[in-house]
């Protein structure tokens, strides 16, 4: 412990070394990071604190000490648990001491859960892998069979478990065939073990329905059954699993796989043999009910019979009825046929009747003086409206020639054109000594214009020449 740091201070001459309070600290501090180095140290967590930076601080105690922790916050991420007051942790890391308050402090660089908590957070986090992964949906788990041809169970040869199981079989149905297949419930490698049995049973398929279990203890004891190995062959089973681990206060993941969970081993052995008690009682009750429908059948069937064995009529009394009836149809038949030949008769004549009405001459017959009648109604139609156009035509001619051009000129009118042909209706359209030809009733003339006199607005009186 001969290590100096920082400047001495003498005080009075005396070579006295004088430590200020910071140098005493840094110095405590240097010797403790360097002495020590990094160390584990397991205790119970209690005054835990978050504040806001992401820091994480909390002290470590036993029964009879504690020391203050600091969990700085790049650590801290990398913690795959919550830590919390009362949880029993291993930290690892550096002694330290907070100069400012001269506190000896642990600064923590890993930090995991310890005993049964850390139990507890692997069963956390294997149970939320598993049901996000399926393995607990309760549409995969199937039922157990009703009547198996055996049971087979996966427990220790030599534990209570076994024992209880086998107990409750004999007692519930003797005859059900029990197949054990041994394997270590507790310590290492007491899951693969268990894991192997489950798939040899698959594998020999010797039984309808397996239990998988052990009985009573810690979780520690219980651990092989929360294993993923043991979950997993659970999972794979083509034979349906019942899981019958510890009390009923205990849960496994095991429980959560299976396709049932019982209480006990004794419950898992209750769930899955039948009672063979129950099944007598209920073959009796079954029997008794047989007997009974049977009595009261073969009362009516013989009632019936009874009945049918009045109404039978001997086969010689049948014969003899059928042969008179034979001879009173023989006897009908001569009358039945004539009269039958007169009704066809009849029948044909109404027919023929029907087919001379319908002949295709007296229709064609009927439909000539039907047409010659016709032929004569249009002729004479014709006419009539020929003598109609005709009479019709002649006044029109008739007007035609009171209004025609030839009527105008037998009244002393004339019509005048000039050289080109153009009729002419006013005197302004005519030069003086222009050649104009003039028609009449009988005849046309031509002249010479010598003389023009224009006819005033509004008067309609010919011009004079």
């Amino acid at each position: 412990m001969g290590t100096r740091l920082g400047t001495a201070r003498d005080v009075g001459g005396d070579g006295r070394d004088v430590f200020s309070v910071s140098r005493l600290n840094e110095t405590a501090r240097a010797l403790l990071e360097t002495g020590l180095g990094n160390v584990w140290v397991e205790g119970e967590v209690s005054n835990l604190a978050r504040p806001a930076s992401g820091h994480v601080y909390f002290s470590l105690k036993d029964a009879s000490a504690q020391v203050r922790c600091a969990m700085f916050r790049t650590r801290n991420r990398a913690v795959g648990f919550e830590a919390r007051d009362g949880m029993k942790v291993v930290a690892y890391g550096r002694v330290s001491l907070y100069t400012p308050r001269g506190d000896y402090q642990l600064i923590v660089e890993a930090l995991e859960a310890a005993g049964e908590g850390l139990l507890r957070m692997r069963f956390e986090q294997l149970k939320r892998k598993l049901f996000e992964e399926g393995l607990f949906d309760a549409e995969r788990k199937r039922p157990l069979p009703r009547w198996p041809r055996a049971v087979g169970v996966v427990t220790s040869a030599s534990g209570a478990a076994v024992r209880d199981i086998i107990t409750v079989l004999k007692r519930r149905c003797p005859a059900l065939p029990v197949i054990i297949y041994p394997t270590s419930v507790q310590g290492e490698g007491a899951a693969a073990e268990i894991a192997a049995a489950i798939a040899t049973a698959n594998r020999r398929a010797e039984c309808d329905v397996l239990l998988v279990g052990r009985g009573g203890g810690s979780l520690e004891d219980l651990w092989s059954f929360n294993e993923e190995i043991v979950a997993r062959a659970i999972h794979a089973s083509a034979i349906p699993v019942v899981s019958a681990v510890g009390h009923e206060v205990d849960f496994t993941i095991a429980d959560l796989v299976a396709d049932l969970r019982a209480a006990t081993p004794s419950a898992a052995a209750e769930l899955v043999s039948p009672d063979m008690l129950e099944i007598e009682a209920q073959v009796e009750r079954a029997r008794q009910r047989l007997v009974k429908t049977v009595s009261q059948n073969l009362k009516q069937h013989t009632r019936e019979l009874e009945q049918l064995r009045r109404r039978l009529i001997s086969p010689q009394r049948r014969l003899e009825l059928h042969f008179q009836r034979l001879d009173e149809l023989l006897a009908r038949l001569p009358t039945a046929l004539t009269t039958q030949l007169s009704l066809k008769r009849s029948q044909l004549r109404a027919l023929e009747a029907r087919v001379a009405s319908q002949s295709p001459r007296a229709r064609i017959a009927a439909h000539q003086g039907t047409l010659e009648h016709a032929r004569h109604r249009l002729t004479a139609a014709m006419r009539r409206l020929l003598e109609q156009r005709q009479a019709r035509l002649a006044r029109c001619e008739q007007v035609l020639r009171a209004l025609g051009p030839g009527a105008t000129l037998e009244r002393g009118y004339a019509i005048v054109t000039d050289a080109s042909g153009r009729l002419l209706r006013d005197a302004r359209d005519v030069e003086l000594g222009a050649t104009l030809t003039t028609r009449l009733a009988r005849g046309r003339l031509e002249a010479e214009v010598t003389h023009r006199e224009l006819a005033s607005e509004g008067d309609d009186s010919p011009p004079q020449s």
